[in-house]
């Protein structure tokens, strides 16, 4: 029997597949632009059972994933036209390039969103090849000792 090889680290990071195990969906719908369940996810990965969200407010930190990823996109859209297009202070080329890039990101933004769950999530949680006869990753937070310990 051929061992099975490791999935693509960034296949799934960008299919937006369970960290762990890297087979089970992050979302409960594949469309990111049903805007009505864009960040629905399940409580556990069907695959490995891994909670995706690690304590309560876990989700907060993917603020600063979405700040960087669009100033990231930002600054790749205007290497690109820059060398592309070109720019000039003597016409309207940087406000062209401001509208389509700002249109753009704004397009993308669900995407984005759910892009910044998954790098946040794979920041904390890494992939278990043997997940099936491991425990999942948690934090101190999610038991009572972490309220009552005693200094």
């Amino acid at each position: 029997m051929a061992a099975q090889s490791k999935p693509n680290y960034w296949w799934s990071l960008f299919t937006m597949k369970c960290p762990r195990c890297r087979k089970g969906p992050m979302f409960v719908n594949n469309n990111p632009w049903n805007l009505k369940k864009t960040l629905k996810m399940p409580e556990k990965c069907p695959e490995c059972n891994q909670r995706y969200e690690l304590e309560v407010g876990f989700w907060y930190g993917t603020g600063y994933v979405s700040y960087g990823l669009t100033v990231m996109m930002y600054i790749i859209g205007f290497a690109l036209w820059w060398f592309i297009i070109g720019m000039s202070t003597t016409d309207d080329r940087f406000v062209w390039w401001l509208c389509i890039n700002t249109t753009l990101i704004v397009f993308l933004q669900p995407w984005i969103m759910r892009l910044s769950r998954a790098v946040y999530l794979y920041f904390f949680v890494r992939y278990d090849a043997d997940y099936k006869n491991t425990k999942t990753k948690t934090f101190d937070y999610e038991t009572g000792d972490y309220y009552h310990k005693e200094e």
